[in-house]
């Protein structure tokens, strides 16, 4: 229907009064004009602007009106243009002092040619300025203009331009339908091809307007729309002003193709079926927009590609497209993908896209694998791919509309094309048929899960990587999709093997698994925590056997991890569950020469009751590895007696990490109190008043500390180890809460023997007291006794000896020699000794 976006009420009045004098003006003046289409007469001619003297400066107005007879329009074309003034700019008339001194208003939708019924005309914009108005035709028989000034003079060349008559048929796309000039009915039947353009091409179209075209082919036939030059209002992506909407049906009701507005180039459009609606809708407003429009062509055939060959799969057309087609993943499904008229030979000059998209979101992200069963696409006269071809895009080029950078361009009958994988969700295929048929191909899609983890795939397509030594000697892993989530329902496996002589070392960098029990405290380890997802890490050996070192999930990210000396690798298992997911984890692998078996810095355990085990360095911080190494380890193998147990006690420990927020990913202890179990890791801070304590299940322990090369360094730990025996007897020292039972000698040896909160070991521990004098006297005195009573026996046995052969030898000589103590006579010497000994019998008793 035509345009009502017609002046005020307010402005018709003003405007009235405006035209009435500027009637009474131009009657004085003289510079209206018209230009009449008569019969016979030209078809064509040119307009300049008037000429003529205006002394007093009133606003001279100077209608140009251009009338065509029956069937017919006017187009105008301007060729100079050299007015006053600033354009509005898109502005309303009136919102801005532009356009004021000198201007030309126009008026398309003229439906009375006379002068005053031009305030009942919408309004087609103001110019001025010195860009010309673009061209413009007739919505009706009639076009006019009004030129303003309120210059003392004008002259011709102002403006200047050209008009012709057109015939109006050309307007005419059908069958006219309903009310309003540009509602129009098609039949294939009656006009089999023919012009669609806006009505009013190529002037600019008018605003307030609806215009709708129906296009009906006999069963069989498809619809065909190819737009040459296509220009509307861009008012945004959504179009929501002036717009082209095309339905691939009878009327508005159908499902809608697409809706199109500014500039479109190469727009075709294809009915799925014999039917297609197209509306032409404009809203009114007041922006001098002057777009042109549309034009193109339409046409019926039955030639067209039949669409069965897309719906014998899973293929879904895309509607306005001649063969295009979608197939969505239906998660890990697959299908058939064929040329058009398969098994039947395809025809010429077809162009048919398939775009193949597996699943794409939270949960999911899949890959494509396109393997060919049959293929026939003739090669062209110069043996190459020129006529036609099948173009395959693994990388998404489509989605940047980069259709020169196909991966594969296929041609030829000779053999099969390789099997294809996309680089992600995403594999398109495009099909193009020259002037030569042939059978063209038959191909099997597969939707199998893309976990984008590097490493090497297993050929199956299940989530399974390898990593060997012989191929690359450090890198990186990740969980499926990181740092997106990882997929539910999902089992992947890494596994990491080294060659002769040399371990992997695992560092983790970012984790976060789901977990629903989660541990505040000690970080979220073990599998009665770890139950909805998890990641393991297991040490694996020749004989195929496979040792767990732990469970971890939640936040509680592994401490750095070594495979243990004569395991020839590392496996790292993550499962997750059917519901909820997390980001999961980002982690490096290393692979070096083998250490020894107690790593850089431990030691065995066995040949003590006792003792103590440091961090490297204690009491100074321990340090990160060497440059160049992915990890420092120290390991301690503790063995007692056997029926005997080890018990640990931490006095001091500061080990970087939180296991209950980030784990211990830069440094770890890692205690086995049961060695055929998995170990608990350690680390962050023990707090003055904590007390921690670790008994063994046998007569083995094992402890090992490990670094990775981002660790920075803390105070470390001590801890202290004692061989204890449980039992109700002991024939040793029992402690009294522990009720372990400990060698006597470890009583009272400021060691906590008895463990972190049994202090019995320790009691009753008095130092011994400084003697005094006197009883160090006593004991002078005593052995003092002692050698006086020796010396006098030893005098007495020597004087009855003496005297013995002093009688021997007077008896021999009848002489005698008295022998005596000077001073002393002999009977006295036994009495001096007895008075010796009973002085320092008195002096022990003081």
């Amino acid at each position: 229907m035509a345009s009502d976006n017609r002046h005020t009420s307010k402005e018709r009045v003003v405007l009235s009064i405006f035209c009435l004098q500027a009637i009474f003006i131009q009657f004085i003046i003289g510079c209206h004009q018209t230009f009449v289409s008569r019969p016979g007469g030209p078809m064509n001619g040119t307009f300049t602007g008037p000429e003529f003297t205006n002394p007093r400066g009133h606003t001279v107005s100077c209608v140009y009106t251009f009338l065509g007879g029956p069937g017919q329009r006017v187009q105008i074309r301007f060729d100079t243009f050299r007015l006053r003034g600033s354009p509005p700019d898109g502005a309303a008339v009136g919102d801005l002092p532009t356009c004021v001194h000198e201007y030309m208003d126009i008026y398309s939708e003229v439906t009375q040619p006379e002068q005053s019924e031009l305030v009942n005309s919408p309004f087609g914009g103001r110019y001025c300025g010195p860009i010309p108005p673009r061209t413009r035709v007739s919505f009706y028989r009639t076009l006019a203009f009004s030129f303003h000034s309120d210059k003392n003079a004008s002259v011709p060349d102002l403006f200047s331009g050209r008009y012709t008559f057109i015939n109006d048929s050309e307007f005419e796309i059908g069958a006219p339908t309903g009310a309003g000039p540009c509602n129009f009915l098609v039949k294939g039947a009656a006009k089999h091809t023919g012009s669609l353009v806006s009505p009013t091409y190529p002037g600019a179209y008018p605003k307030n307007m609806y215009c709708s075209y129906q296009f009906l082919g006999i069963p069989g036939e498809r619809v065909r729309l190819e737009f040459r030059d296509f220009d509307l209002f861009y008012g945004g992506p959504h179009c929501p002003f002036d717009f082209v909407r095309v339905y691939d049906g009878p009327d508005n009701s159908s499902a809608i193709i697409g809706t199109y507005c500014g500039q479109q180039r190469n727009l075709v459009i294809y009915s799925s079926e014999s039917t297609l609606y197209v509306t032409f809708v404009t809203l009114k407003r007041t922006a001098n927009t002057q777009n042109r429009g549309f034009k193109g062509i339409f046409e019926f055939s039955n030639s067209f590609t039949k669409l069965d060959f897309i719906s014998k799969n899973d293929g879904e057309h895309i509607r306005g497209t001649e063969c295009d087609q979608r197939i969505f993943s239906k998660k890990e499904s697959n299908g058939f993908v064929y040329s058009p008229n398969y098994p039947f030979p395809y025809m010429p000059k077809l162009v048919c896209r398939y775009f193949i998209y597996g699943m794409q979101n939270a949960q999911y992200l899949e890959r494509v694998r396109l393997e060919f069963l049959m293929f026939e696409i003739p090669k062209g006269n110069k043996g190459d791919c020129s006529d036609g071809y099948l173009k395959v895009y693994l990388k998404g080029q489509e989605t940047v509309d980069a259709y020169d950078k196909f991966d594969h361009e296929l041609c030829g009958e000779e053999a099969k094309p390789v099997t294809m994988v996309s680089d992600g969700p995403r594999l398109l295929m495009v099909f193009s048929s020259g002037e030569l048929m042939g059978r063209g191909f038959k191909a099997n899609y597969t939707f199998e899960t893309e976990y984008r983890i590097p490493g090497t795939a297993a050929p199956d397509g299940s989530c399974s990587f390898t990593y060997r030594s012989t191929s690359k000697k450090k890198g990186e892993f990740n969980s499926p999709r990181y740092p997106t989530n990882y997929p539910s329902f999902t089992n992947c496996t890494y596994y990491f093997l080294a060659t002769d002589n040399e371990q992997v070392t695992l560092v983790f960098d970012n984790f976060k698994i789901r977990a629903d029990n989660i541990n505040d405290s000690l970080g979220s380890y073990g599998a009665e925590i770890c139950q909805e997802d998890w990641l393991e890490i297991y040490n694996i050996y020749r004989d195929g056997s496979e040792i767990i070192i732990g469970r971890y999930c939640h936040v509680s990210a592994p401490g750095p991890v070594e495979s243990n000396r004569g395991a020839i690798g590392l496996k790292v298992l993550l499962h997750a569950d059917d519901t909820n997911v997390a980001s999961g984890f980002k982690a490096r692998y290393s692979f070096e020469v083998a250490k020894s078996i107690f790593g850089d810095c431990g030691a065995n355990v066995s040949s003590s009751d006792s003792g103590q085990i440091l961090s490297p360095n204690y009491p100074k911080n321990y340090d990160a590895p060497k440059f160049n190494q992915a990890s420092k380890s120290c390991n301690w193998y503790i063995s007692v007696k056997p029926l005997h147990r080890i018990l640990v006690v931490f006095d001091k420990f500061a080990i970087e990490g939180k296991p209950n927020e980030r784990g211990c990913p830069a440094a770890v202890l890692r205690i086995w109190t049961d060695t055929s179990a998995p170990g608990e890791e350690l680390c962050g801070e023990k707090g003055i008043t904590e007390k921690w304590e670790y008994i063994s299940t046998s007569n083995q322990m094992r402890l090992s500390f490990i670094t990775a090369d981002k660790a920075v360094g803390y105070a470390g730990f001590r801890a202290y180890w004692t061989e204890v025996l449980d039992g109700p007897s002991c024939d040793e020292f029992q402690c009294q809460k522990s009720l372990f039972c400990i060698p006597f000698h470890l009583k009272c040896n400021n060691v906590p023997n008895c463990g972190a909160l049994d202090d019995s070991d320790e009691k009753d521990c008095q130092p011994p007291e400084e003697p005094q004098a006197p009883f160090r006297l006593s004991w002078v005195a005593i052995m003092g006794a002692i050698l006086l009573g020796l010396i006098c026996f030893c005098v007495i046995c020597h004087r009855k000896r003496r005297r013995r052969r002093e009688r021997e030898r007077a008896m021999r000589r009848s002489i005698h020699i008295p022998v005596a103590i000077p001073g002393t006579s002999r009977q006295q010497v036994p009495h001096f000794c007895e008075e010796l000994g009973e002085r320092f019998a008195s002096v022990d008793s003081v």
